[in-house]
């Protein structure tokens, strides 16, 4: 059975340094991501992207919009011989102003209806998987859903790490400094 890997986009895959994120050319990845996501490619693993864009239910920016910035991300990781099998984003935030995003919904990270949807398009064991992000939101989707979890120092990780990490419920089950780190461990934890 196929394994997969779960991705946070922003701060994981790409720069996180200016807030949102809110057109193609605001996307700059991260110079090691596409080795990264073409090693797992390599390994086997199915690659989702899991992104909680809330900045849709504030009315930053349109649903296009994010669905042109995820073709981007794919179109350049493609570059580097590395393939997305799919991208899942959510819109929904319940302090929102814009109907029908502004609603607790599910799909937002920590919840697990991005899991859900990819768990029903592909087949894959979910304890040999694993989520990688920045945030504990991230950590708080791949425990939920039963994912090995791996924190990433990079984008907004490291703050993340220094104000919340005697806060949360969720904890890790690795700490490293950016996706490429957590890649070669995943490729580690594989050869044991």
């Amino acid at each position: 059975m196929k394994k997969a890997v779960f991705l946070d986009r922003d701060g994981t895959i790409n720069a996180d340094d200016h807030g949102y994120i809110n057109k193609p050319d605001d996307l700059q990845l991260y110079p090691f991501a596409a080795e990264a996501v073409a090693k797992l490619n390599k390994m086997g693993y199915l690659v989702f992207v899991v992104t909680n864009q809330a900045g849709v239910a504030y009315g930053y920016f349109k649903i296009k919009d994010v669905e042109k910035i995820n073709a981007k991300l794919v179109n350049e990781l493609a570059k580097g011989n590395a393939k997305i099998d799919e991208i899942f984003y959510s819109p929904f935030h319940e302090s929102g102003v814009i109907e029908p995003f502004n609603t607790d919904h599910e799909d937002r990270k920590p919840g697990i209806g991005m899991f859900q949807k990819a768990k029903e398009m592909y087949d894959f064991n979910t304890k040999e998987s694993f989520m990688i992000g920045d945030k504990f939101s991230d950590i708080g989707f791949g425990k939920n859903a039963g994912l090995r979890t791996i924190f990433v120092r990079s984008g907004g990780g490291e703050n993340e790490f220094l104000q919340k990490r005697n806060e949360t419920e969720y904890q890790p089950d690795f700490i490293v400094k950016d996706l490429l780190v957590a890649v070669k461990l995943i490729e580690e934890l594989q050869n044991k």
